[in-house]
């Protein structure tokens, strides 16, 4: 049958559409190359819609250039992260969206990262119980990942779950459109995934799945692995087993065009009470964490013991502190107390649920640098407190916590010190 006159080759859903945009709108995000932000968008929302599913439906959308921005890392250097523009994101949500719920089934249950229902919290539990059983870690480290995916084995991997024509289509052009460099170049791709980019994560993931996790579980059942994108640890029962792997997965990963990182890729040995060996490799971080032997509790005999156990990294807590300083609260003597809480507050609070899980106390004790941070704020926003111990401005500050717990560190009982807040 002939297609009808004016009929589009593709078939999709507007309201699938606009169920993109709403989850796009929630996330928030900056502008790409084209300057125009959220809000920008929704003051002609219906037609902006309208013309980005036109051009979708007839096969004529073509993705704009990606905004690539250097973002630095804790330990010096910086990693691209590419922003594509509001319309880009709101296609590749689209289709994001139509495509988890039947490749995430096909997923590993030890793959942890972007998925729905999985979290690095599950990862870094889970990793810990391990590390218990089993002595030895290959804590593994792919270097470049994002940036070096190889487009044609992707893509095998993508039509094996994937049939709609117009997905694969566009799938494509995302792969290849270019970075716009901030001096307004254009740096063309032929391999890798934008990181930032909506549609990034899930190919990433479909390309370890294949790579990594299925062959694991073809050729070593045995050895458990917990991986989050593409940060990885496999727990090995023996440094003999852990070095063989290790031969294993370098020549796997060269054949699926990807390369471990050398100096950041080691064997690690679990030590605590029970084990024993010498070993010049006793911890690694996963997931922001450090896990290292340390000393715990026993609360049922009340005794000291040894045990290999995650805490926050010295790179997390150099980046938090490094965070609350670039916020300089002592220059913003003029901003109200409860403005600088409303600020600060969803920072405070993603850093206390994400370390609190595992290290509590230690987030804790970063959180009463930040309290220190607040008095010296009350003494070069008042006169009375300038020329007097800090003690008193603790004071203040305790009384403030007493009467509105602006901050969202002081529910969870970090009040300021030497005051007592009931």
């Amino acid at each position: 049958m002939k297609q009808l006159q004016g009929a589009k080759p593709f078939n999709i859903d507007r309201w699938d559409l606009y169920h993109a945009y709403v989850h796009v709108k929630s996330n928030r995000g900056s502008a790409g190359i084209d300057g125009i932000e959220l809000s920008e968008y929704e003051k002609e929302l219906k037609g902006n819609l309208y013309r980005l599913w036109n051009r979708m439906s007839s096969g004529s959308y073509m993705p704009k250039a990606v905004k690539l921005v250097e973002i630095p890392k804790p330990d010096g250097g910086s990693r691209p992260l590419g922003i594509p523009t509001v319309e880009d994101r709101i296609a590749q949500m689209l289709v994001v969206r139509l495509i988890e719920p039947s490749i995430d089934k096909i997923f590993h249950e030890d793959s942890y990262g972007y998925r729905p229902n999985r979290s690095a919290h599950q990862a870094i539990g889970i990793a810990r119980e391990r590390c218990w059983r089993c002595d030895w870690v290959l804590d593994m480290d792919i270097s470049k990942f994002f940036d070096t995916i190889d487009h044609g084995l992707l893509m095998r991997a993508v039509e094996r779950h994937v049939e709609e024509k117009w997905i694969l289509l566009y799938i494509r052009r995302w792969l290849v459109v270019p970075y716009e460099k901030p001096d307004g170049s254009l740096e063309e791709r032929t391999c890798g995934v934008p990181q930032g980019s909506v549609i990034g994560p899930i190919l990433a993931n479909l390309y370890l799945h294949y790579c990594f996790d299925k062959w694991m579980e073809i050729n070593h059942p045995s050895i458990k692995f917990e991986r989050y994108a593409d940060d990885t640890i496999c727990h090995c029962r023996s440094r003999q087993e852990a070095e063989a792997l290790l031969d294993e997965l370098s020549k796997r990963f060269d054949s699926c065009k990807l390369s471990l990182n050398v100096k950041k890729t080691k064997i690690v040995y679990c030590k605590d009470e029970r084990r024993r060996q010498e070993y010049f490799c006793i911890s690694f971080d996963f997931l922001g964490h450090t896990f290292r032997p340390r000393k715990t509790m026993n609360r049922v005999q009340r005794k000291a013991f040894t045990r290999f156990l995650p805490d926050i990294s010295q790179k997390a807590k150099k980046y938090i502190k490094d965070t609350m300083r670039s916020w300089k609260l002592k220059s913003k003597s003029h901003t109200p107390l409860d403005l600088i809480a409303s600020e600060v507050n969803p920072i405070l609070r993603g850093w206390m649920n994400y370390y609190g899980k595992f290290c509590m106390y230690s987030i804790k004790r970063i959180m009463e640098d930040f309290n220190f941070m607040l008095a010296r704020w009350a003494k070069a926003k008042y006169k009375r407190f300038k020329k007097k111990p800090m003690y008193l401005a603790f004071k203040w500050l305790g009384g403030i916590a007493k009467r509105a717990l602006l901050f969202y560190h002081w529910k969870l009982g970090v009040y300021p010190k030497n005051v007592t807040c009931y």
